[in-house]
């Protein structure tokens, strides 16, 4: 398994302990994000450490929302601000 898919088995692994909802290609037929619109762009790069993970989904669980994910990356949109958890 890559350093790509073991990111990806470990922040399903973390949304489902959280019991945070997430939307992925399964659910959706596309996806688009205007992030012209938004105020704040963040992102979270993920090296090693778990807790950068840990970080982002806790952001979805404080703000009550959803986590998309598309391709590699998963997102947090959050009214006028997008959260993004990519993988260096």
């Amino acid at each position: 398994m890559g350093k790509s898919e073991l990111f990806i088995k470990r922040v399903y692994e973390l949304v489902n302990e959280l019991k945070i909802p997430l939307i992925d290609e399964r659910v959706y037929d596309k996806v688009k994000f205007k992030t012209k619109s938004a105020i704040s762009d963040i992102k979270f790069v993920f090296e090693e450490d778990e807790e950068v993970i840990r970080g982002f989904l806790g952001l979805a669980d404080y703000f009550h929302t959803i986590v998309i994910k598309e391709k590699d990356k998963f997102y947090i949109p959050h009214y006028n601000k997008l959260f993004v958890l990519e993988n260096a």
